[in-house]
C-alpha cells in the first residue's frame, strides 16, 4: 500500500501577508473539471506574455540591430540559443511558484542568511534599473522618431507610465494581460511587415542559426552575443514569472498543481516562441538592410529608423519600425513595475504604494539619460543601452542558481522536484551563464 499523502490532498495556502501580490492572488477563476482542456488553458494564458515582455524589451534592440548589421545572421543562433535557456528557466520559475505557493524572492528570503538575501536583493533591484534604463531609452527614442520629441523630453514624459499600470491592475489584472497581449501583437505585425520588405535569403538565415566557434573567438562578436544573452534572459522575469502564476485560482492540490504547471509551462513555452520570432526578425531585418550594403556601422536605433525607407523602398518601414519601439517599451515599463515590487516585497516584506515604486525606479533610470544627454548628445544614448544589457547579463548568476538549486531540492519541492535530466540541462544553462560572464568580465579588464 502507498503511503504518504493522497494524491489529491490539500497543500496549505500561503497566509494572506505572505502571499506574492496579494492584491491579485488567486483572483482569475479556473473552470471545473467538466470544462473542456481549451478552456481550462485558456484561463492559465497570460503569465507567459508578461514574462515574454522582458525578451523583446528595447534592450534587445541594440543588441539585434548591432548583430545583424556587424556581423550578419551569425548571431541567430545565440538568439535561439539565449531563447532556449529562457524557456528552460521560465519553467522552472512557474514551476517553483505553483509547487511551493512562494515566489523567488520569497524562497531566497526563507532559506537564506540575511546577508545573502541583502546582496541578491541589491544585484536583481540593479537588474531592473538597468532594464529600466533601457525602457527609457527606447520610449524616449521612439517618441523622438514619431513626433520630433527630444530625448529629453520623452525619457521625462516616459515617467507617465506608472499610471497605466495602476489604472489597468485597479480594473483587474486581466486587464493588464490583454493590454499587454495586445501590444505584443502590434510588435508582431510590424516586424511580419517589415521582413517581407526586406525579402531576406532563407538559406542564409537557416545557416545563421547553426552555432561557430568565431562566436567565442571574437571579442568583439562575444561581446554583442553576451549582450543579446542579457538582453534576452532577465533576471528580474525568474521573480516576476513564480510570482504572477499564483494569480489563477486553480486548486491548491497535487492535481491541481499538477494541471496548473503543465498549463503554465505551455503558456510561457508559446510566449516566448513568439519572443524569439520578434528577436530574429530585428536581427534579421537589420542583416538583410545594413550589412551588405555598406551600413554595417549602423550601431544605434535612429540610424536604423532613418535607414529603412530609403534602403527597403518603402516608406512605412520606418514608421512600423518606430511604433513597434514605441510598444516594446511601453510593454516592458509595466512588467518592470510588477517585477520591482514583487522583489521589494519578497526579500525585504516592505510595502509601498505601487506609483511610489515605479516613479522611484524610474527616477534612477532616467538620471543616467539625461546626465549621457545633456553632457555627451544623443548618441551616447545607445552605448548606454549596450551597456545596460551587459550589466543585465552580469546579474543574471544571483538569480539563476537560486532558481536552479530551489526547484532541485525534493525536501522544498516534494513530488514536484525536477528530474535529474532536467536538473542537469538546467545546471548547464547557469554554467554556460557563468563562464560567458567571467569571459566578459576578464575582457573588459583585459582592454
Amino acid at each position: 500500500m502507498r503511503r504518504g499523502k493522497p494524491e489529491n490532498s490539500r497543500v496549505p495556502t500561503p497566509h494572506i501577508d505572505d502571499r506574492s501580490l496579494s492584491e491579485v492572488f488567486a483572483t482569475i477563476k479556473v473552470p471545473g473539471a467538466d470544462a473542456s482542456w481549451l478552456r481550462r488553458f485558456l484561463a492559465f494564458v497570460g503569465p507567459g506574455y508578461l514574462v515574454s515582455v522582458g525578451y523583446m524589451d528595447p534592450g534587445n534592440w541594440a543588441t539585434d540591430l548591432q548583430g545583424g548589421a556587424r556581423f550578419g545572421y551569425t548571431l541567430l543562433s545565440v538568439v535561439l540559443l539565449s531563447n532556449l535557456m529562457a524557456i528552460l528557466l521560465q519553467a522552472l520559475s512557474a514551476r517553483l511558484g505553483i509547487a511551493t505557493g512562494r515566489d523567488l524572492a520569497q524562497a531566497c528570503r526563507e532559506h537564506f542568511p540575511r546577508g545573502i538575501n541583502l546582496m541578491l536583493w541589491v544585484a536583481c533591484e540593479l537588474a531592473i534599473i538597468a532594464c529600466d534604463l533601457a525602457e527609457v531609452i527606447g520610449t524616449a527614442v521612439a517618441l523622438q522618431l514619431l513626433f520630433g520629441l527630444p530625448l529629453l523630453a520623452g525619457a521625462l514624459i516616459s515617467a507617465l507610465d506608472a499610471f497605466i499600470v495602476l489604472l489597468l491592475m485597479g480594473r483587474g489584472f486581466r486587464y493588464l494581460e490583454a493590454f499587454i497581449i495586445g501590444l505584443l501583437c502590434v510588435i508582431a505585425v510590424c516586424f511580419m511587415v517589415q521582413l517581407a520588405m526586406a525579402s531576406p535569403p532563407v538559406a542564409e538565415i537557416l545557416h545563421g542559426f547553426i552555432p561557430r566557434t568565431r562566436i567565442v573567438t571574437d571579442s568583439a562578436m562575444l561581446y554583442i552575443a553576451i549582450g543579446i544573452i542579457g538582453a534576452t534572459v532577465m533576471p528580474h522575469n525568474l521573480y516576476l514569472h513564480s510570482s504572477i502564476v499564483q494569480t489563477r485560482a486553480y486548486e491548491r492540490t497535487s492535481a491541481g498543481r499538477r494541471e496548473a504547471i503543465r498549463f503554465a509551462t505551455l503558456d510561457s513555452t508559446i510566449a516566448l516562441t513568439l519572443a524569439l520570432f520578434i528577436n530574429a526578425a530585428i536581427l534579421i531585418v537589420a542583416a538583410a538592410a545594413f550589412h551588405n550594403s555598406g551600413h554595417s556601422d549602423v550601431a544605434d536605433i535612429a540610424d536604423a529608423y532613418h535607414l529603412l525607407t530609403p534602403i527597403l523602398g518603402a516608406g512605412i518601414a520606418s514608421t512600423l519600425f518606430a511604433v513597434a519601439l514605441l510598444a516594446a517599451g511601453t510593454n516592458s515599463t509595466i512588467t518592470g513595475t510588477l517585477a520591482g515590487q514583487i522583489v521589494m516585497e519578497g526579500f525585504l516584506r516592505l510595502r509601498i504604494p505601487n506609483w511610489a515604486r515605479r516613479l522611484l525606479t524610474r527616477s534612477l533610470a532616467i538620471v543616467p539619460v539625461v546626465i549621457a544627454t545633456m553632457f555627451y548628445g544623443d548618441r551616447s544614448v545607445d552605448e548606454l543601452l549596450l551597456f545596460s544589457q551587459v550589466i543585465l547579463s552580469m546579474q543574471l548568476p544571483f538569480a539563476v542558481i537560486p532558481l536552479v538549486w530551489f526547484v532541485s531540492r525534493r525536501d522544498l519541492m516534494g513530488e514536484f522536484v525536477i528530474s535529474r535530466t532536467m536538473a542537469g540541462a538546467a545546471w548547464v544553462v547557469a554554467g554556460v551563464i557563468l563562464v560567458l560572464n567571467f569571459e566578459l568580465l576578464y575582457s573588459s579588464l583585459a582592454g
